[in-house]
């Protein structure tokens, strides 16, 4: 199964910003990660306001449980407010001719 994944991450306040780049860090690094264990298809940043992390994704799943375990296996989860979509091809959808 196909999911859009709509993330917007607010760091709490005094959290530091050794803590920040850290979580950053480890952020990045397990999103190659799933990635390349077919999780992570694709990531786009939308235009985003002063202090505002805001990242859509379209990640695949076997179902929402698996989903739920992926993105919660994220560094910055605990910082995200996350809304699911299950997607599915459409058939008009020119990429999938």
């Amino acid at each position: 199964m196909e999911f859009l994944v709509d993330m917007r991450t607010t760091v709490p306040p005094g959290t530091s910003d050794e803590e920040v780049a850290d979580t950053r860090r480890r952020e990045a690094a397990r999103s190659r990660e799933l990635a390349a264990q077919g999780h992570i298809l694709r990531l786009w940043k939308p235009p985003e306001g002063p202090g505002e992390w805001h990242t859509i994704g379209l990640f695949a799943a076997t179902d929402e449980g698996e989903l739920q375990a992926v993105l919660e296996s994220m560094p910055l989860h605990a910082w995200m407010a996350v809304t699911v979509t299950p997607v599915k091809p459409h058939p008009s959808d020119p990429g999938g001719r």
